[in-house]
């Protein structure tokens, strides 16, 4: 079972860097670590589990804030229209997205980042994703506002960026060009 003191913290190397191609068909090792960090989500969100294992809750988890430098990440939360989304993705990539930005107002927070770190982090604010999911088949998602942004949080990891990275460093408030506030 994955629980925090699993979770690498800023300033590990593994975070910097680009992610790994992962070989497919999915090896059983990578699968059974993309299903437990899916299970860590679960447990995160979970009141009492969280409670017992210290869990901070999150949406997302990629592999390298594990340590590992492999292109798999896992999703579970509810947008804001009640939509859930649990998945654990192998390779995942941006194929399309809009021109049109959005952000949390309330801005992002990560497992991996053990302080609050104010200001807007800019997103796009549609994409669609092709990856390979754990069954093994391809899939295609269409996202939008909140579930766009967790994505893309994810995604960032496999890249070695931090969502701080892309924070306008003089005015971490400036809202973002061509941007409107995704909240609820």
């Amino acid at each position: 079972m994955i629980t925090m003191k699993d979770i690498v913290r800023e300033g590990h190397p593994v975070l910097t860097q680009v992610a790994k191609e992962v070989k497919l068909p999915l090896k059983d090792d990578d699968k059974k670590t993309l299903e437990e960090m899916l299970q860590f989500l679960k447990n995160s969100q979970d009141e009492e589990l969280s409670e017992k294992y210290e869990l901070r809750a999150g949406v997302g988890l990629a592999a390298p804030q594990l340590g590992i430098s492999k292109r798999m990440m896992a999703v579970h939360f509810q947008d804001f229209d009640e939509n859930q989304y649990s998945y654990g993705l192998i390779n995942p990539k941006i194929v399309s997205h809009s021109i049109a930005q959005t952000y949390l107002s309330s801005g992002e927070g990560c497992l991996s980042v053990d302080r609050e770190v104010p200001g807007y982090v800019p997103r796009y604010h549609k994409i669609t994703i092709k990856a390979t999911n754990l069954e093994g088949n391809e899939v295609k998602l269409k996202l939008k506002g909140y579930a766009a942004i967790v994505f893309q949080h994810e995604l960032d990891h496999l890249n070695g960026v931090m969502f701080y990275d892309r924070i306008n460093k003089q005015d971490p408030f400036t809202i973002p060009e061509n941007a409107k506030a995704c909240d609820q």
